[in-house]
């Protein structure tokens, strides 16, 4: 049970123009439509956030979702890593597709406490909403529901009042085991202090002066300063939102998707997840996006039988065993439901018998096995040599590519390296990008995952787009699309644009 000070998040959901942004306004004082578009249209679009003081002191960090059909994903981003939900349901709408949906991907999350609130009670009688509502969350594990007019103010300290008693039964994510790890949802600059990076903290602490590290990328960053709802902290807790001002990494760098978490961490990229989904609708080899914290990615379902399935996906995600899932449906679009991780980097396989055996072991939460000591085989022969050691040379120029990155030097440029370049390009690790250009794996490897990021959140990825995201100039840039089209990672559309190769 909560104390009343562990950090939780509230995350909203809802249908569009069902007030969800007014009634955060009317519980926080704060408007989470920053953006021109958003106050001119009057809907939401992007994430909001707010601190919320509940009577007795206490603070929740709120994540504001828009509720239009065409930002599911973005509210699926929002809503990973909250620990209570407020679903808004207007009296005059009642139950909408949106409800139902968002509904769904809270289900999926394992979202199960929070509260209804039947909004515009000032416009039409609730109790007909408040039925639809109730039946909705008929198996949440704690629920209360309020009928309230954010314009009038009736009913939102109610509201206010149910929070707070959910959020005392509510499980605080503080103190949880592992390392910090914090899926970034917004990145932006402050004028003299460089990158900031906001999300919630999903586990571990986060302090001034901490090294982490972005994922995929790997790029080692430095914590300058750390803010819970706008106030310095020395040290950040699991479970509430966290802004994060980091030395070492551009703006540039580091984006939505992404993952900051501290260098020991056990969290490495993957595209094969085991995982128990109950989902509504599926079938096997179906085309899905499959979300995970704050990334999405495209994938295919392999049906193994008993709610047990595998993803293989078409690009990265950062997950551990025993994180949530949400896979939706990739045309048309519908959330279809989602569950738990069981095996975060699955081998390729079917309906083997002694594989849904060990997966329905992890289902129940026993522990894996200890591995079988593994028996040598007799010798057939002389071992295969080991490579040669690198010159002093060779190690130079390598250190010189890496720090290049993605503007590596011309070939001209390194006329009087040349026995050094042949032997790191002999040993796999210099690449020839164009005609005459040369990169490490490393920053070739760190350009792909800036593309594919690109790619699934906008669809696709312009010479130009790249060129931004990079900071750097179209000559770079074009040779980097070149080579990820010549090495079958992306595809040239007829306007320019690159996809993503569809894998065997």
């Amino acid at each position: 049970m909560s104390t009343g000070h562990e950090p939780l998040t509230l995350g909203t959901a809802g249908h569009i123009d069902h007030g969800k942004t007014a009634l955060v306004g009317a519980l926080t004082g704060v408007d989470t439509d920053r953006l021109p578009e958003e106050r001119e249209r009057g809907m939401s679009i992007e994430l909001g956030y707010a601190p919320l003081r509940l009577p007795t002191g206490r603070r929740l960090s709120v994540v504001d979702v828009p509720g239009h059909e065409r930002f599911v994903r973005t509210m699926v981003a929002g809503a990973t890593g909250v620990d209570l939900a407020l679903l808004v349901v207007a009296a005059d709408d009642g139950v909408m597709p949106q409800t139902v949906e968002h509904a769904r991907v809270l289900a999926a999350l394992d979202v199960r406490r929070g509260i209804v609130a039947v909004t515009k009670a000032d416009l039409a009688d609730p109790g007909a909403a408040l039925a639809e509502a109730a039946a909705l969350v008929g198996d949440w594990e704690q629920v209360e529901l309020v009928a309230c007019s954010a314009r009038t103010g009736a009913g939102v300290a109610g509201i206010a009042a149910a929070l707070e008693r959910v959020a005392e039964a509510t499980p605080p994510r503080a103190g949880r085991p592992g390392p910090a790890v914090l899926h970034v949802d917004r990145v932006f600059t402050i004028r003299g202090a460089g990158t900031v990076v906001t999300g919630t903290l999903w586990s571990g602490t986060v302090g001034a002066g901490d090294r982490l590290v972005v994922l995929p990328s790997r790029r080692g960053a430095r914590v300058r300063a750390v803010q819970v709802h706008d106030a310095d902290t020395a040290r950040a807790q699991a479970g509430g939102r966290v802004a994060v001002n980091l030395a070492g990494v551009d703006r540039s760098e580091i984006a939505r998707g992404d993952v900051l978490t501290a260098p020991d961490a056990d969290l490495r990229p993957t595209r094969r997840l085991d995982a128990a989904l109950d989902l509504h609708g599926a079938r096997h080899g179906a085309r899905v996006h499959v979300h995970h914290g704050t990334r999405g990615v495209p994938g295919r379902l392999t049906d193994l039988g008993d709610g047990l399935w595998q993803l293989r996906l078409e690009d990265d995600l950062l997950a551990v065993a025993g994180d949530r899932v949400v896979v939706r449906a990739a045309s048309p679009p519908d959330t279809l439901g989602g569950g738990t991780v069981l095996d975060a980097h699955a081998r390729r396989h079917g309906r083997r018998p002694e594989v849904l055996t060990r997966l329905e072991r992890l289902r129940r939460g026993e522990p894996e096995p200890p591995p079988e000591p593994e028996v040598e085989p007799p010798a057939a022969g002389p071992a295969p040599a080991e490579p040669p050691a690198l010159s002093p040379a060779a190690l130079a120029l390598e250190e010189r590519l890496r720090a290049a990155g993605h503007e590596p030097p011309r070939e001209d440029e390194l006329s009087e390296d040349a026995g050094a370049l042949a032997e790191l390009r002999a040993a796999g690790r210099a690449v020839r990008v164009g005609r005459a250009m040369y990169a490490h794996p490393d920053a070739i490897e760190a350009v792909a995952g800036r593309v594919r990021a690109i790619v699934a959140a906008e669809g696709g990825v312009t010479l130009a787009r790249l060129r931004d995201e990079l900071a750097t100039s179209r000559r770079y840039a074009q040779a980097l699309l070149e080579h990820l089209d010549a090495e079958r990672i992306t595809r040239r559309l007829p306007d320019d644009t690159r996809v993503l190769r569809r894998r065997p």
